[in-house]
């Protein structure tokens, strides 16, 4: 590890999350340096960690530039890597890259190509233009959704175009997703997200069929040399299942699959990525495909399993951009277990018996992580918040989970 006093560089992570906590740990572990981590609020996993530097801000969306030229003003004189935790701050970063780049480096797209593959529908339209299956699709707009009715059958998903316009909205019984069992359900749905103030386009898709191990996830990294550098797919063994959390991962075992690496590989380079790219697909088992359902700009929220599995993500980003070390291309291969909820969770509610089967392995030859719990980052408060948020999965899962789907 590098000794602190010889980093050349200063991560700035904007968010106070899970996500900003497991890309602090990374940088941690591959350089020792500590990052700075600026929030709205302070958050369970960033709280009483040794490992970062945390500084609230309540009105950073609102005051985002300006906070950003303070904190440049603050660390001048160092070399400064900008990261975002959450699709809104990274699209913030992005739409004020051109000023932040006098200050930091900053490793992502610009708007163009962003507002060409930010919205969903959008994302659809290249899918068909490179060749990859996704979910039978449609929309609506708060205009028409009363009169909308499905082409394909029921259940079917419910979910926002805009996801940071969404996430900004409030209304009762608010879900990351939602699915729909019949065309009174999907009416309902529809009419209470329409009543908040989200008023931009909803996606319908047809259900893929599968419990929650049916789902991948990719995470690429394209460096600045316009080539993919890492590619590393996740098979999770189960979602989060409460409202706020579904879509989300609990428990993830690294896999390999060279067939859709190398498309999606081919896709990236094509339309000139830089930066993360994450990816969540499903399985379909009807017809042997991987069905896209979304490309993040960013890392995602259980990204760290990259990192847990022995390729840390961080790492790659800040040896291409701050140290312009050269990479070569690599497919993850190594199989680990990453989780944040307690084994009795995952063993309970997980349905896939040959994943549950080599979660245990693993678990017993010592090859699993939890994000958030860090032998070098533990003190008697972290490690009691820690364990009381890890217990609380026990009375979400027994509240919300549902064999049906994700409702």
């Amino acid at each position: 590890m590098m000794k602190v006093e010889e980093q050349s560089f200063l991560p700035i992570l904007i968010g106070s999350d899970m996500n900003a906590y497991g890309m602090a740990r990374a940088f941690y572990e591959a350089y020792g340096i500590k990052a700075v981590v600026i929030g709205r609020a302070h958050l369970t996993p960033t709280q009483n960690s040794s490992i970062l530097h945390f500084f609230e801000e309540p009105e950073l969306k609102k005051d985002f530039l300006a906070i950003m030229k303070k904190t440049a003003k603050k660390y001048e004189g160092q070399n400064l890597l900008l990261m975002g935790c959450g699709d809104d701050y990274v699209e913030l970063i992005i739409k004020n890259k051109e000023e932040l780049v006098k200050d930091f480096k900053v490793p992502y797209i610009d708007e163009v190509l962003m507002d060409k593959i930010l919205l969903k529908e959008n994302f659809y339209a290249m899918c068909e233009k490179y060749n990859f299956s996704y979910p039978k699709t449609d929309t609506v707009t708060a205009e028409n959704y009363s009169e909308f009715s499905p082409e394909f059958q029921y259940p079917i998903i419910i979910k926002a175009s805009n996801s940071v316009q969404y996430w900004a909205c409030s209304f009762p019984g608010k879900k990351k997703v939602f699915i729909a069992y019949d065309e009174a359900e999907k009416t309902e749905i529809l009419k209470s997200i329409y009543a908040s103030s989200y008023q931009d386009t909803m996606i319908i898709q047809e259900f893929i069929p599968g419990d929650d191990s049916y789902m991948r996830v990719l995470n690429a990294y394209v460096a600045t040399d316009g080539k993919v550098k890492l590619m590393c797919l996740g098979n999770p063994i189960l979602e989060e299942h409460s409202p706020e959390g579904i879509g989300s991962y609990a428990a993830i075992i690294t896999t390999i699959d060279p067939e859709i690496m190398d498309q999606v590989r081919f896709f990236l380079e094509d339309i000139g990525f830089e930066g993360i790219a994450n990816f969540d697909m499903k399985y379909d088992s009807r017809d042997g495909s991987y069905k896209l359902f979304e490309i993040n700009l960013r890392n995602g929220r259980s990204s760290y399993y990259v990192t847990a599995a022995g390729y840390n993500l961080m790492k790659y980003v800040a040896d291409d951009y701050m140290l312009g070390k050269k990479q070569e291309l690599v497919y993850a291969d190594n199989e680990h277990l990453w989780t944040i909820i307690p084994n009795g969770v995952l063993f309970k509610y997980a349905q896939n018996a040959e994943l549950k089967a080599k979660a245990r392995k693993l678990i017993k030859e010592g090859k699993v992580t939890n994000s958030l719990f860090y032998k070098e980052d533990m003190n008697p408060k972290r490690w009691a918040k820690l364990t009381l948020n890890s217990l609380n999965y026990y009375r979400k899962y027994k509240k919300y989970f549902n064999k049906k789907g994700l409702s």
